[in-house]
């Protein structure tokens, strides 16, 4: 089907943007140790790179923060795990819930997304356009950090936040052909579900993961201690 090779790809993306949460941590740990240091950066900075100064590791911090965000916006979506207000949505029907997410697909995931997905692309290309001269190369020139000592290219980190907009709209055109597939399609046609269950398997998962019973799950320590005590009787035997 082509919602779910489109999840397929949202997925992709948010498992590969998800890395991302690595280097925030490392940044922000080592920005925080040698700024302790004081005359540890000083002589890194000088010695090193520039970009062990603090305002570049805190930027570094903040774009990957943005990074990690940006592409996982969609992912958030295609597994459900999004902030819902359920009070009445989870009291209704199979359909009804179904009815409920077509609609807000249409009237406001979808359309809204579309919009702010234009502006960010303006917002990206008036990053790119700024301080752009002729001798320029195409990834050169452009919008740097209001601070002296900040990184350059900011164009780069908008169009990720950019990118990361496409894929909540990917995302939202994937459930959007789930969902009419739900309403409209035959009726016991079976296919994956991103944000709602099929009333069989209703409880059966939790922000898309299978939701484990304990009560019919076997007890692994349970059942090696018999596959021992079977070893040990047929070792005496």
């Amino acid at each position: 089907m082509v919602s779910q090779k489109l999840r397929n790809f949202v997925d992709l993306v948010g498992r590969f943007g998800s890395w991302f949460a690595m280097p925030l941590i490392l940044i922000t740990a080592f920005d925080l140790l040698i700024r302790k240091t004081g005359k540890g950066q000083v002589w890194l900075v000088e010695n090193v790179s520039p970009y062990f100064g603090s305002t570049l590791l805190q930027e570094l911090e903040w774009h990957a923060h943005t990074v990690l965000f940006c592409l996982v916006l969609g992912f958030g979506y295609i597994w459900n795990t999004h902030v819902r207000v359920d009070l009445v949505r989870e009291t209704l029907h199979f359909r009804k819930k179904a009815w409920i997410e077509f609609i807000g697909l249409n009237i406001f995931l979808i359309p809204f997304t579309c919009v702010i997905v234009y502006f960010a692309f303006v917002y990206t290309y008036d990053s790119w356009s700024i301080n752009r001269e002729a001798a320029c190369a195409w990834y050169e020139c452009g919008e740097v950090s209001a601070s002296l000592v900040g990184l350059s290219h900011r164009w780069i980190i908008k169009l990720i936040l950019a990118f990361g907009l496409v894929v909540v709209l990917i995302a939202g055109i994937a459930v959007w052909l789930e969902m009419a597939m739900v309403l409209f399609g035959p009726q016991n046609l079976r296919f994956h579900l991103s944000t709602i269950e099929w009333p069989e398997a209703e409880g059966s998962t939790i922000e898309g993961k299978e939701r484990l019973d304990l009560d019919q799950a076997p007890d692994e320590l349970e059942r090696r201690a018999k596959a021992l005590a079977a070893q040990n009787a047929s070792a005496a035997d």
